[in-house]
């Protein structure tokens, strides 16, 4: 709608203002002074009654407008608009803070709201594993089945991006303490750095457009929590969410595999990129024709007193676990070792069966056969000091317990009775080891748009 037909110098004629009435067809007429600055609105009708109580065509139309006129302001949401046009206003100028005319909004003519510039956030969930972890490497299920079984927690990878009018490339690392700024794809590609994994995810994504990435996380980097496919979940989450044809959550894992495990060349199994994508508490199965993810029904009570009876211990190490993953891979050569994961994936079954059948104790009985054959695995899963730590905790009330991840380093997962916990979380402490609280989180990886507000300046 063009404004102009509505707006007329205050000192025009009634008869210039009938013709720009007539033009407009919507029946009003909006006067301005020298700055433009709108003074009053006359009406047809207004026009009318002047003429037949004796006014003149050729009169100002100053004469006949009112000051004190009816507008809104461009920011007024457009339900109020709608809900003024539905009452009695036909016609709704509106106005900027100098009086300036910005448009008109009538019954028939209500513009969309622009698009705005928008920002994409995800976040995904870090993953603790009980039992199977070696059988979900291809190397060893090349030939026969890995069975994993694990939960996903309340500790996250966030990540913000949000696209530039530009190829430049800004990346912001909280957990590195690092930046990554490029004038495109190409040169983000070959700087080199602690961004690799971050790297292998856009030789993997290839994006057509510039951007800028926020990246945090609420635990550790080498935490054994799976923490390398997480903050890769989040990635392509963000990025998924400017696809048309979005990914998938198999296709989301297979792509967080893919940039870690081909393009970085970091060893490791595949479970982690399916828990964080997938997200609750998953029996896993891996063949070469097809990984297959199972939720598990769990007993709501089970499930809470599960939770309240694990402990998640930082042992303040980190750890390498593609160094280990390789090791262990020139062990899974041996036939005694290939057999040692074969007896984790039997024990796997079974634990999947005692936490269905809410038998906690055995569950947590399990941990420990778990930790003790996956000790067997590689010289270094473990070393004096984790195993001084393990066997502590054992003595001060754990029922159970394991390594998670690939080992070395990283987080403790305890059981441990209800009447034992004060006490191991004491001793625990004592030995100036932290504890992080958890809950279990049903959902996997989340992504979202949002609008980007500007401030007003």
């Amino acid at each position: 709608m063009t404004i102009t037909n509505f707006l007329i110098d205050e000192h025009a004629t009634l008869r210039e203002a009938l013709v720009l009435i007539n033009d407009n067809n919507h029946g009003i007429i909006l006067t301005a002074g020298l700055d433009g600055a709108v003074t009053g609105l006359a009406t047809d009708g207004d026009i009318r009654r002047m003429l037949l109580e004796g006014g003149s065509l050729d009169d100002k139309i100053a004469l006949c407008v009112n000051p004190d006129f009816f507008w809104e302001a461009p920011s007024t949401p457009r339900e109020v608009l709608l809900k003024k046009l539905d009452s009695r206003t036909r016609v709704i100028p509106l106005l900027d803070a100098d009086r300036q005319l910005i448009a008109i909004v009538s019954h028939d003519h209500l513009p969309i709201q622009l698009e705005e510039a928008v920002y994409a956030r995800a976040r995904a969930p870090v993953r603790i594993s009980f039992g199977g972890g070696g059988s979900d490497v291809t190397h060893y299920f090349d030939g026969q089945y890995g069975a994993v079984i694990n939960a996903t927690v309340s500790l996250y990878s966030h990540a913000t991006l949000r696209m530039r009018d530009d190829q430049k490339i800004a990346i912001h690392s909280m957990d590195l303490n690092k930046k990554l700024i490029a004038d495109d794809l190409s040169a983000a590609l070959k700087q080199v750095g602690k961004f690799g994994l971050i790297q292998s995810l856009l030789k993997t994504i290839q994006p057509e457009f510039g951007f800028e990435l926020f990246l945090h996380s609420d635990f550790p980097i080498n935490s054994g929590l799976g923490g390398s496919a997480v903050v890769s979940a989040t990635i392509l989450g963000c990025f998924n969410e400017f696809r048309l044809d979005r990914w998938d959550q198999h296709e989301l894992a297979e792509l967080a595999f893919q940039a870690e495990r081909l393009y970085l060349g970091v060893s490791g199994g595949w479970q982690d990129q399916y828990a964080t994508v997938f997200g609750g508490f998953n029996f896993m199965e891996f063949s070469m024709d097809q990984n297959v993810v199972h939720p598990l029904r769990i007993n709501r009570d089970t499930l809470l007193e599960l939770e309240e009876s694990l402990i998640l211990c930082d042992t303040g190490t980190g750890h390498d676990s593609g160094n280990i993953h390789k090791d262990q891979r020139q062990h899974m050569r041996k036939q005694t070792i290939r057999q040692q994961v074969e007896k984790t994936v039997d024990l796997t079954y079974l634990m999947r069966n005692h936490i269905l059948r809410g038998r906690l104790h055995e569950f947590g009985e399990s941990l420990h056969k778990a930790w003790q054959m996956k000790r067997q695995f590689s010289s270094k899963i473990s070393n004096k000091n984790l195993d001084k730590i393990y066997a502590n905790a054992l003595k001060h009330g754990a029922l159970g317990g394991k390594l998670l991840g690939a080992g070395g380093g990283g987080f403790f997962l305890f059981y441990v009775p209800p009447f034992s916990k004060h006490h191991l979380i004491n001793h625990l402490r004592s030995e100036g080891l932290n504890c992080s609280p958890f809950r279990f989180e049903q959902e996997g990886l989340q992504s979202w748009m949002v609008r980007e507000r500007k401030e007003p300046t």
